[in-house]
């Protein structure tokens, strides 16, 4: 017999209905389940979320919506901050416990704290679930319970959890999903504009079905040339699922298990990256502060220059490096980047230009559709060594060796700096060492058509190093 009456089913985070640990776990104890998602305003509104992923996230909660319609249920739709809004549903459908994902971002945990406080307070039972990571941040330890800063040691551990304990997907059944009419009158489904945001097909496209012919399609061919592929920013050599598993339209489960069901050097790649999400995941648990501050002791004293007409050349893509230029132009134009191209153009702002990494955090946040905090705080620390498992201070990417050896054709380049379409190959990645005739063959002048280099990247190095090392070796 189900344990309790009505159940809620708070979704954030985990907008699908296969592989859903809090669904699941409601359907099995409740004898009736009613799905819920919050717009709040404030979060949509706010500095640190931006078009592409509002975009996705509508688009995910309206696919939602529809296939629960389609199953004779529906999405309660509520807006408001989360502590209001949530018990006024609970109490609207006579509802006796309520079960949700735990999301280990800084504030979403003081947010969910303050709900359940607030609900158990009513005499309502409160359910959180491990779902969007695949282990818990205190399941991989250390052997005397701490956390683990490296990503080696981690990745080892964790890969000796899974083979101990596997988690294979969820799987529920939809019966005891709250019948459509028997629910309180639902918002609509709101559009970006609602809230400020510009929509764009160039976007990432969301949905759980979306989710699922990805992965489906990368298991089936890509993901056994992941290895040497995810590189190269030309093809379309990674799963393109990061969108999906930061808005949660497909279970980490699934992911794990589609990696380790299969042999060779491509998916233990790809299970990796899985592992690094988890790693990053536990991290921001442990260590809420680095939302705000570096890992690293004495990274602070790191003399920032943060010039504005370098801030602005870089969020342009007007470095003239091409590579940095054009993986800038496919964030703003697309709300998706690359994951080497990531490394680079963090590198390229904190340790060429000497601009703090927070402001190139935040501007990730607010452009990618995948915007997931662990995962970009973490990546930018690492780029700019400031963080948990840095990369040291004195590798700092060559942007021309960089573009040469990961777009040696110039083919990345050439499809989003348009003004390099005609340039010869060898002279695609440092376009100022063209000869005269051949700029003029190839209609680009530098200076005109497009920039020099904004800093000559010897000189840049240099002073890089020695601002790091008056910072770190004191």
């Amino acid at each position: 017999m189900p344990t309790y009456r009505r159940a809620i089913v708070w979704l954030r985070r985990d907008l699908r209905l296969d592989d859903n640990v809090a669904l699941a776990n409601a359907l099995d104890q409740s004898a009736d389940v009613t799905p819920a998602f919050i717009l709040d305003p404030k979060l949509l509104r706010g500095e640190r979320v931006g078009a592409a992923i509002v975009q996705f996230f509508f688009e995910s909660v309206a696919e939602l919506r529809a296939r629960l319609r389609g199953l004779g249920s529906e999405l309660l739709i509520l807006d408001g901050d989360a502590i209001e809004a949530l018990p006024r549903a609970v109490r609207n459908v006579r509802a006796d416990a309520v079960f949700f994902n735990d999301d280990y971002e800084p504030g979403a945990r003081v947010r969910d704290d303050a709900v359940e406080r607030s609900l158990r307070d009513a005499g309502v039972h409160v359910a959180r679930s491990t779902d969007h990571v695949y282990f818990g941040a205190d399941e991989v330890t250390q052997r005397d319970g701490k956390p683990y800063t490296v990503f080696t040691p981690y990745k080892r551990r964790w890969l000796a959890s899974h083979f101990e304990q596997p988690r294979p997907p969820v799987r529920a059944k939809l019966a005891r999903l709250t019948r459509r009419d028997q629910l309180p009158e639902s918002l609509p489904v709101p559009v970006p504009a609602d809230y400020g945001h510009a929509s764009s097909s160039k976007f990432p496209r969301g949905g759980e079905r979306r989710a699922k012919q990805l992965l489906q399609t990368f298991v089936r061919g890509r993901i056994d040339d992941y290895d040497r592929d995810r590189n190269l920013p030309a093809i379309e050599g990674t799963s393109l699922l990061s969108p999906h598993l930061r808005a949660g339209t497909i279970g980490i489960r699934t992911c794990v298990a589609a990696a380790a069901g299969l042999d060779g050097a491509g998916p233990r790649t790809w299970l990796d990256e899985l592992v690094w999400r988890d790693f990053y995941q536990q991290i921001v648990f442990h260590f809420p502060r680095l939302e705000r501050e570096p890992f690293v002791s004495g990274a602070e004293r790191i003399r920032w220059i943060d010039d504005g007409r370098d801030w602005d050349a870089w969020t342009r893509g007007a470095t003239g490096y091409p590579i940095v230029d054009a993986a800038m132009r496919q964030l703003n134009e697309t709300g998706w980047m690359h994951n080497r191209l990531r490394m680079i153009v963090a590198s390229f702002l904190s340790k060429h230009l000497l601009i703090d990494y927070r402001r190139g955090e935040r501007y990730f946040e607010q452009h990618l559709a995948d915007a997931d905090p662990a995962a970009n705080n973490g990546g930018w620390q690492w780029s700019s060594s400031v963080g948990t498992d840095p990369m040291p201070y004195f590798r700092i990417f060559n942007p021309t060796l960089q573009g040469k050896t990961f777009d040696p054709n110039g083919a990345f380049v050439r499809r989003y700096v348009p003004e390099l379409a005609r340039i010869p190959d060898a002279y695609v990645h440092a376009p100022w060492t063209m000869p005269p005739l051949a700029a003029a063959e190839a209609r680009c002048t530098i200076g005109r058509d497009y920039p020099p280099p904004i800093v000559d990247h010897a000189e840049a190095r240099g002073r890089a190093l020695a601002v790091y090392t008056l910072a770190l070796r004191r």
